[in-house]
């Protein structure tokens, strides 16, 4: 039987955390029983002390007025921290999430345990390897899923990335953790 899951997907100033990119926004949902809980999700939008890149406003249509009073990564963590408690955490392209998680975490408080995390990315390459495309939006489009209004926005895409993870599970015949790491370990990921 598989543990409680929480998905989570972090949105940045950035594509680097080692060259000073910020989380803006962190969203999570918990999987229960093989069950999206959408009614508990978390989601906080993050400051993160500079202006926004111009790019990353049109991307994730965030101002600077929208993340300007929102609490920063050394409030917002903590609770996201709370919320996965006692859940493996998953991501796609979660080695991309992790690093911010890591390097947020550093800059915080130093040494905190973070949960364990796989990857939705490295399931798809398991599950599909004739596949060449393993992105969000081409899983979405391989299961039918109609693309979020506000894609690039971290609920959204973490609600999407929760029913992508169930039909792959279902696909896979994956019903335990073991099963899950050996096809989804970031350990084991090469770099995308």
């Amino acid at each position: 039987m598989l543990p409680s899951l929480t998905i989570f997907d972090v949105e940045t100033t950035g594509l680097d955390p080692k060259k000073g990119n910020r989380i803006i926004e962190i969203a999570g949902v918990r999987i229960e029983n093989n069950l999206i809980q959408e009614e508990s999700v978390f989601s906080s939008l993050v400051n993160p002390e500079c202006l926004l890149p111009p790019q990353i406003r049109q991307i994730c249509k965030l101002t600077d007025d929208d993340v300007a009073h929102a609490p920063t990564i050394m409030n917002v963590l903590p609770d996201f921290l709370s919320f996965v408690h006692g859940s493996v955490l998953l991501a796609h392209n979660a080695t991309f999430d992790m690093s911010f998680l890591e390097m947020e975490k550093e800059a915080c408080w130093g040494y905190i345990e973070l949960p364990e995390c796989l990857c939705t990315m490295k399931l798809s390459r398991s599950l599909f390897p004739q596949e060449f495309r393993h992105n969000l939006d081409t899983l979405a489009k391989r299961f039918g899923f109609t693309m979020p209004e506000n894609r690039h926005r971290a609920l959204p895409d973490v609600l999407l990335t929760a029913n992508v993870l169930l039909k792959m599970l279902e696909h896979g015949k994956i019903t335990n953790i073991d099963e899950l790491r050996k096809r989804a370990n970031i350990q084991t990921m090469t770099k995308v």
